[in-house]
């Protein structure tokens, strides 16, 4: 493994298969069958992110942060993990999130306002998002170092896109990581876009070949070919599990939406930029390769529009409901142990809440 300017690629963007020597035996035993259930959940993290713009757009949600055109980066990769390795995200990791079994109540939960963070990271082994750019790789790289010394072979896999590569975060995660030889992933979402400065502007090379300057492996694959980032992800995996220490792989794909639903690319981007990335469309893909295998059924299609639909459908209506936070819950979960000062602002904090005049039909619930 080399920061190779070459990208790995299974399937073409016409659907069809493309051999390669030395990453095709680490997706044989993906059958047809689980390539459907691959394509479902490409649907569905799409379907996911399309009802919680809506949502956004119908003031249920102050923001969100789409991630159409990163669903083969994203699940190709997600699904190559064992329940025991730990994922550090970005806020647009949404489809990973999915993956890992949080609740469609707690991927929407921080951008509602209800909520300090959105899940309890020890339940799916995913920690809560990082808005702050790039901290999450020093995270995970931390959490690597606790895996060498306890032995374990579990992995921590750290995502973040392009231009997180440019904060120094990131590169002093990579000082560590090589430095101690841990057990983590740098898996850099290359979609071409910093919110409004291009990739190109940042960085001379590929970004893959970055990580050779500090020790570390690197492999850049099609990250709009879900197949070949399961494959590189499996790669890197086994390199982690087996003593090899971190691997950096950059998966280059495309942001199709704006960075936020704050954000108007029409106002940077080409639109034929973005024409020429829509026909690489990710799940076109693999809708190509399944009927090409002689898999894309009616009844497929079917199904997977009536699961997009459930989910779509539940998440809007864990959105809805979602109880309001309660004025002191401010306070909860700030420290994991008591604190004076903290425990000074909640007295402060209380009695300021106690000067207003309580209307008895409403009341203030502390």
């Amino acid at each position: 493994m080399r920061g190779d300017t070459q990208l790995i690629q299974l399937v073409s963007p016409a659907g069809d298969r493309v051999g390669h020597p030395d990453f095709d035996r680490w997706v044989q035993d993906v059958s047809d069958v689980q390539l459907a259930s691959l394509y479902e959940d490409m649907i569905v993290i799409r379907r996911i992110d399309t009802e919680a713009t809506y949502l956004q757009r119908q003031g249920e949600l102050a923001l969100w942060p789409p991630l159409l055109g990163q669903e083969a980066a994203q699940i190709g990769s997600a699904r190559a993990l064992r329940s025991d390795d730990f994922v550090f995200s970005s806020y647009r990791e949404n489809g990973v999130a999915y993956c890992r079994g949080v609740d469609y109540g707690g991927i929407v939960r921080v951008w509602r306002g209800n909520a300090h963070s959105g899940w309890n990271p020890f339940e799916v082994n995913m920690a809560t998002p990082q808005v702050i750019i790039g901290a999450q790789t020093l995270h995970a790289t931390g959490y690597a170092m606790g895996i060498k010394n306890d032995g374990a072979d579990s992995v921590a896999v750290a995502y973040f896109g392009d231009g997180a590569t440019s904060q120094g975060d990131v590169n002093e995660a990579m000082v560590f990581a090589a430095s101690f030889q841990v057990p983590v992933i740098f898996f850099c979402q290359n979609n071409h876009w910093a919110i409004s400065e291009p990739v190109g502007l940042q960085s001379q090379i590929p970004i893959a070949s970055r990580a050779t300057g500090f020790g570390i492996p690197s492999l850049r694959v099609d990250g709009n070919d879900v197949l070949a980032v399961m494959a590189a992800t499996r790669v890197a995996l086994h390199r982690a599990r087996t003593g090899g220490g971190p691997t950096f792989i950059e998966a280059v794909t495309y942001r199709m939406g704006p960075h936020t639903t704050a954000d108007d690319p029409g106002r940077y981007r080409d639109a034929n930029e973005l024409e020429i990335w829509a026909a690489r469309d990710p799940i076109a893909r693999v809708a190509a390769l399944l009927e090409n295998e002689g898999m894309f059924m009616p009844e497929l299609e079917a199904s997977v529009a009536a699961k997009a639909d459930a989910v779509a459908k539940e998440m809007r209506e864990a959105c809805i409901n979602m109880p309001d936070p309660l004025p002191m819950d401010v306070f909860a979960h700030v420290y994991s142990t008591p604190n004076s000062s903290l425990d000074v602002q909640k007295e402060h904090y209380a009695r300021y809440l106690d000067s207003f005049p309580v209307d008895s039909s409403e009341g203030i619930d502390r």
